[in-house]
């Protein structure tokens, strides 16, 4: 039953998920905000819904294990499966927002997490409101940077200009089917992985780290190959780098904010905090060697690899 719980909870929050992206985005045209605007803030907090919901709920049941790890294991994923895909694909172009904000950024909320964790094993409530006011800091820059240099600016793939007709009634049934879709994903999703867990003899802390962190990363995984295929700008790795922000300053600040989070492994901080900080690291070389401002298919090739070991050695261990 823990596989079926795990399957419904991963389908419920890729339902919930697209709900809540379409509902989100035309609620933005109905405010008269731009693609830009819509782009960097209201989608990437919305395909940040999954991971938040996960992590409030398994923080709640006491499962800190699952709201660290989920997030840890969405950060890898995102450069190591969905990048990596999405790059043996279709090469990507860097954008000079990558190296000059979103990178730095991303690497300083990643650092500071670690060391959170190291310095008083767990994040309390305080530590959340500072994470989730690193957020709203963050958000200024992007909507400042928006208005002062849109050329410069990677535009998001995906935003249906159909949206801005919908009516306002379709709007909120498409908000409430996504965040009813969202609550019984995660609840299904925490229940069916510590049951898994169990049955398996292996922590939660492995299970959130890999299956959790994959389901979680599914939409944003599914329309990057679509987009590729397509032969479409998949994804800019900005924006990418960007949804990792958002799940390390939303997610786990607003979850800390609810319900403080305990680090109950130590494998947390000396295996997981490790490799997202080796991926996110790497990034920088692969950016500008041999070939400068493009990730291509042996690159592509070679994160993905590198996924595939960390998630091989995470179960092994």
């Amino acid at each position: 039953m823990s596989i079926l719980y795990i399957f419904l909870g991963l389908l419920l929050l890729v339902v919930g998920g697209e709900f809540l992206v379409r509902s989100s985005v035309a609620l933005s045209f109905k405010l008269r905000l731009s693609k830009m605007v819509i782009g960097l803030t209201v989608v990437s907090f919305a395909t940040s819904a999954p991971e938040l919901l996960v992590s409030i709920q398994a923080a709640l049941d006491g499962f800190s294990d699952i709201s660290l790890c989920n997030v840890i294991g969405s950060n890898i994923a995102n450069i190591g499966l969905v990048l990596g895909i999405t790059a043996i694909i279709t090469p990507l172009a860097i954008d000079k927002d990558f190296y000059k904000f979103n990178w730095p950024v991303m690497m300083f909320l990643s650092i500071a997490l670690y060391f959170l964790l190291k310095s008083g094993s767990e994040i309390d409530r305080m530590e959340g409101g500072l994470l989730f006011l690193f957020l709203l800091t963050y958000l200024f820059l992007l909507l400042r940077r928006a208005r002062n240099a849109p050329a410069t600016l990677p535009m998001v793939e995906g935003i249906d200009a159909a949206l801005a007709k919908v009516s306002t009634v379709k709007i909120i049934i498409w908000l409430v089917i996504g965040g009813l879709a969202l609550w019984g994903g995660s609840v299904l999703l925490v229940g069916g992985a510590v049951d898994l867990a169990i049955t398996l003899g292996v922590s939660e802390r492995v299970i959130a780290v890999t299956m959790i962190a994959v389901g979680t990363s599914v939409p944003e995984l599914a329309a990057s190959v679509i987009a590729a295929l397509k032969k479409e700008k998949a994804i800019s790795l900005g924006n990418l780098i960007g949804s990792n922000i958002f799940n390390i300053a939303s997610v786990l600040g607003i979850t800390a904010l609810i319900q403080p989070i305990a680090l109950k492994s130590e494998a947390i901080l000396t295996n997981d905090i490790i490799w997202m900080l080796g991926f996110a690291l790497v990034l920088i070389p692969l950016a500008f060697l041999p070939k400068k401002f493009e990730i291509g298919r042996i690159k592509g090739l070679f994160i993905f690899i590198a996924y595939a070991v960390f998630i091989s050695l995470a179960f092994i261990s």
